[in-house]
């Protein structure tokens, strides 16, 4: 598939039942509590599984347990892959936090200014490992789909970039940028209704988990062109 017939399935996807669409809304919702936002990780995860099976309809809110712990799977799995950026914000912080502390009265202006520009490098470094750790990451969690919820599928690296080269880094690099952006004006167009009364039910009911499905959907499309009619396990 090319990266307008992704999106382009990917749009409708969700439309094909709102009735499910508003049970992830309720989740969503229910979320401020904590653990229903494992379910709903859960059920994104259920909508790869089910796409790599070649399934084109929504998946069903049935064994609770089971999707709840797909969901906490994905959690293990962002925590583990985020690793990096938390010892490079670490570094970058305690360096930052030693220079101001250590500045004498009279250099502390020029040391603050240093500080300043170490936090933006920080910064710029955390966006471009974040970007990049992301990439793997999400192609981590498709495999671990792949492979019925293995979570030591996750962590496959060379499957992870097997994959990857099967889409094409620029494809895969291009067609994520679209899906973020589309995402990003859905979520744009999502806050303004927030202006309006109704905007504070939409949002969080609606807007939310349709761009979630589609973002998801969208991603098992790309691996499952990918796999060129390999049988999912």
């Amino acid at each position: 598939m090319d990266i307008g017939e992704i999106v382009s399935d990917s749009i409708k996807y969700p439309s094909s039942n709102w009735g499910k669409v508003l049970i992830l809304g309720v989740i969503c919702i229910a979320s401020i509590l904590i653990v229903p936002i494992f379910l709903v990780m859960g059920y994104l995860f259920r909508i790869i599984k089910a796409t790599l099976a070649g399934i084109d309809e929504l998946p069903e809110f049935d064994e609770i347990g089971e999707m709840f712990v797909d969901g906490l799977k994905i959690f293990v799995v962002g925590i583990i892959y985020s690793i990096p950026l938390l010892i490079i914000y670490g570094i970058m912080y305690f360096i930052t936090l030693g220079m101001v502390t250590t500045a004498s009265y009279t250099d502390f202006a020029a040391v603050s200014g240093a500080a300043y520009g170490m936090m933006t490098i920080l910064w710029i470094v955390i966006i471009l490992v974040g970007f990049i750790i992301s990439l793997f990451e999400l192609m981590a969690i498709a495999n671990m789909a792949y492979y019925d919820g293995d979570l030591g599928a996750a962590f496959r690296f060379s499957e992870i970039l097997e994959h990857i080269s099967r889409i094409g880094w620029g494809k895969y690099i291009i067609t994520l940028i679209v899906i973020w952006i589309i995402a990003g004006i859905g979520y744009a167009i999502g806050s303004l209704t927030m202006i309006i009364l109704i905007g504070f039910i939409l949002l969080p009911l609606v807007i939310m988990p349709y761009i979630m499905m589609f973002m998801y959907r969208a991603i098992a499309l790309m691996v499952a062109s990918s796999l060129e009619g390999e049988a999912v396990e």
